[in-house]
């Protein structure tokens, strides 16, 4: 298979699909010559946007024309969304683990995805979740940590309806309790922000920042994420005020308090500039943002998923500015950073197959479009 010309695995799984070479040169917008030649070897398929659009025609993965293996499962969206599912429609409590091994486990689950570490963390949610809401009478604190985590992993992967009905969980795990509403009310965000619900965002964690109370990351972080909101809002001003108000917050002494894992501190404030004007629309502030910004002491002691997570806001901003070979540039660095973010979220997927398009497709950018497993 390996040695068989890239022009015949065209023909011959045009054939599979019961196409004419008009049909497929019709659905490529093409002439019926030209896939003749291709087919017969006499013109190169040497782009990949090319060989991607007929392998979306022809419903195939691009690697297979390429006579290449599958991408491995690790490169695909990992399975379990639908045991998380269950686990969040479970009301009863079978048994009540140890406290303290429940906490070690919760432990290791914020540290799985630190690392980005998702497919292994998709594994371990169900039965957390379970255990989880064993102790919410005990140790509140705890099933609002597992909801938190099953929100943020489902908006990764990009089931934000699902994360909402996690995040809404976390919110009733907190009650009263306002440091523990406060941090489920940053899930809420996140989640709505994902559906395109910036206004409600905005609200929701507003109103989980109010001004009296005592100040720290989780309030910074508040602030920031109510910022995104009203960037993506197109209320620039806003977004302005509540980032230099976190700011000021992060430049306080003793602003390290980061119970709620949150990694919220001066290069989070920067790092929510640049995304801000992305959202905004403004790529050429974005850009000579991030290139500063990268370069900050504090960038490498940031989780690996919020760096990778970040650099695709970056990468988004080289492409608004016109800038591809820096978009591919980035994407690349997103994938040595944080693999998953880019290999597994439909958001990153959906940026690696619009930049593979462009002429030319960046150095690299064919190699990762491949590797992160695109389908039709």
């Amino acid at each position: 298979m390996t040695d068989e010309p890239i022009g015949r695995r065209v023909a011959r799984w045009r054939l599979r699909r019961r196409m004419t070479q008009q049909m497929l040169a019709d659905r490529l917008g093409k002439s019926k010559s030209w896939v003749d030649k291709v087919e017969r070897g006499v013109r190169a398929l040497d782009r990949y946007s090319v060989l991607q659009e007929i392998a979306e025609v022809l419903r195939i993965h691009p690697t297979v024309l390429l006579g290449e293996e599958r991408p491995q499962p690790e490169a695909r969206p990992p399975a379990g969304v639908d045991r998380i599912r269950a686990a969040l429609a479970r009301y009863d409590v079978s048994r009540t683990p140890p406290a303290g091994e429940v906490q070690r486990h919760v432990e290791h689950a914020w540290l799985t995805y630190g690392y980005a570490h998702y497919a292994h963390l998709v594994r371990l949610l169900p039965d957390l979740l379970d255990a989880a809401r064993s102790l919410r009478a005990e140790l509140p604190e705890m099933p609002v940590q597992v909801y938190r985590i099953t929100s943020s992993v489902l908006v990764k992967l990009g089931e934000a309806d699902l994360g909402w009905l996690a995040a809404d969980r976390a919110m009733t795990a907190a009650g009263d309790e306002p440091l523990l509403a406060g941090a489920a009310a940053l899930s809420v965000g996140q989640a709505l922000r994902a559906l395109g619900r910036d206004r409600l965002a905005l609200a929701v964690t507003l109103a989980a920042a109010p001004r009296d109370v005592p100040v720290g990351a989780l309030h910074g972080t508040l602030l920031l994420q109510a910022a995104l909101a009203a960037a993506s809002s197109g209320d620039a001003r806003r977004a302005d005020g509540l980032i230099d108000r976190a700011a000021e917050i992060a430049s306080r002494p003793r602003c390290d308090d980061d119970r709620h894992r949150t990694s919220f501190g001066p290069v989070a404030v920067e790092l929510a500039r640049v995304v801000a004007a992305v959202e905004l629309g403004d790529a050429g502030a974005a850009v000579c943002r991030h290139e500063r910004v990268n370069r900050h002491d504090g960038w490498r002691a940031l989780p690996a998923e919020y760096r990778g997570a970040y650099l695709l806001d970056a990468a988004r901003a080289y492409l608004q500015a016109g800038d591809l070979r820096g978009a591919g540039r980035t994407l690349v660095e997103a994938d040595g950073v944080a693999p998953a973010e880019v290999r597994w979220r439909p958001v990153a997927r959906t940026l690696v197959a619009e930049i593979a398009r462009r002429h030319p497709a960046p150095a690299g950018v064919a190699r990762l479009a491949a590797s992160v497993g695109l389908m039709c």
